[in-house]
């Protein structure tokens, strides 16, 4: 049997709040995302998961004896405190999934991270957010490109995405910030940390007009294990993702591909027949796996920015036709702008066995559309 860690008074010397509790758990050694999940539906709270006894851990299916013994180990508490401390003094922010601050867009993804770790005053909530991400060598006519891309959209004043990293990404930070568009740096490392170490000062300036996010602690050193976890958030934050210049492997293509099977809308740039660098988003186009993109009207067009206040008065006047259940549903596909049945069933507010005859309801009356994939969109959208 597991020896226990007497918490009560561990606890009583550190005074913990919720966010240790949510820190250590997230930090736990083998407990990823999903097992974070899965004990949190169980126990209810992460101080609650601490608080078990060893039987309680194995009782939970999916929790063996390695996971039951990091979780009883009692420097974790102790760490996470100190972290904690740490992260005070930095004005770095825990989100931990199962709050209203954590990004709407991302909620509902089975893999999205269980805590992000926000620096700077980005809205994580604003109305428009989009991805710009390619390749860490572009041409002159790629940066060119994302340039005027970017000179486009601030009309529109979206959250600007990207990794942070050289090329296209750093090209769109520099962008956003001259243009005086809030950006967001996706970050695969803890924030002690910058890679590459050669954009610190515009990651500097980011954290006054946006900021920087990471889904590991600050501590956590950058690996290259990590660089394809976070393209994930950034194919989830968004509610669009261009592809400015990239070759037809890479880092590129797979947030493409996340980003599509999250039911965003993707968007790749032309260029020139034969070129490299322009393989990549060929490809995504000739492959339907992206729209064509030539200018922010493409944007405005697919994504309904044009007719935002049409929508909102056309769901005020559907709002009082609509069961309560109905306008959970709507009001989910109005954040979200698309999201599949397993999503709106993971997020659980309208009971499983209910849903699909909502959809079906919702569908039938012009409300929503369904679309291959089973992707959902209110109707209004189109």
């Amino acid at each position: 049997m597991l020896a226990l860690f007497n918490w009560k008074n561990t606890q009583q010397k550190l005074a913990m709040t919720q966010k240790t509790y949510q820190l250590a758990l997230v930090s736990t050694p083998l407990v990823g995302a999903q097992t974070t999940k899965l004990l949190i539906r169980h126990f209810g709270n992460a101080q609650a998961v601490f608080e078990a006894s060893a039987e309680q851990l194995l009782g939970v299916p999916g929790i063996g004896p390695q996971i039951t013994k990091n979780l009883l180990d009692g420097d974790l508490l102790h760490r996470a405190a100190e972290t904690i401390q740490h992260m005070t003094d930095k004005k770095i922010r825990l989100i931990f999934f199962t709050e209203a601050s954590y990004p709407k867009r991302l909620r509902a993804y089975t893999d999205s991270p269980a805590a992000l770790f926000v620096q700077g005053n980005a809205d994580l909530h604003t109305t428009r957010i989009i991805s710009i991400i390619g390749t860490r060598r572009p041409t002159p006519y790629g940066l060119r490109i994302c340039t005027e891309l970017i000179q486009e959209l601030v009309p529109y004043s979206p959250l600007i995405v990207s990794g942070l990293a050289y090329g296209i990404d750093i090209c769109a930070h520099r962008t956003a910030l001259d243009k005086g568009l809030s950006t967001l740096g996706v970050m695969a490392h803890g924030h002690s940390y910058l890679y590459p170490q050669s954009h610190k000062a515009v990651s500097q300036k980011m954290l006054t007009a946006g900021g920087l996010i990471s889904e590991y602690p600050p501590f956590v050193y950058p690996e290259k294990k990590y660089f394809p976890m976070r393209n994930r958030i950034v194919a989830g934050i968004c509610d669009a993702l261009i592809v400015v210049e990239t070759g037809e492997k890479g880092g590129s293509i797979i947030t493409a591909n996340l980003a599509n099977g999250y039911g965003k809308d993707v968007f790749a740039v032309p260029g020139r027949l034969g070129e490299a660098k322009s393989k990549g988003c060929h490809l995504l186009i000739k492959s339907h796996r992206a729209n064509l993109y030539e200018s922010a009207k493409d944007l405005e067009y697919i994504l309904g920015w044009g007719k935002g206040s049409q929508d909102k008065r056309m769901q005020q006047t559907l709002f009082p036709e609509l069961s309560e259940e109905e306008k959970i549903v709507v009001n989910l596909l109005q954040e979200m702008g698309t999201s599949t049945v397993d999503q709106l069933t993971y997020i659980g507010v309208v009971h499983p066995s209910k849903l699909m005859g909502v959809l079906l309801e919702l569908e039938c009356r012009g409300i929503i559309k369904v679309h291959p994939g089973q992707q959902y969109t209110l109707a209004s959208r189109l």
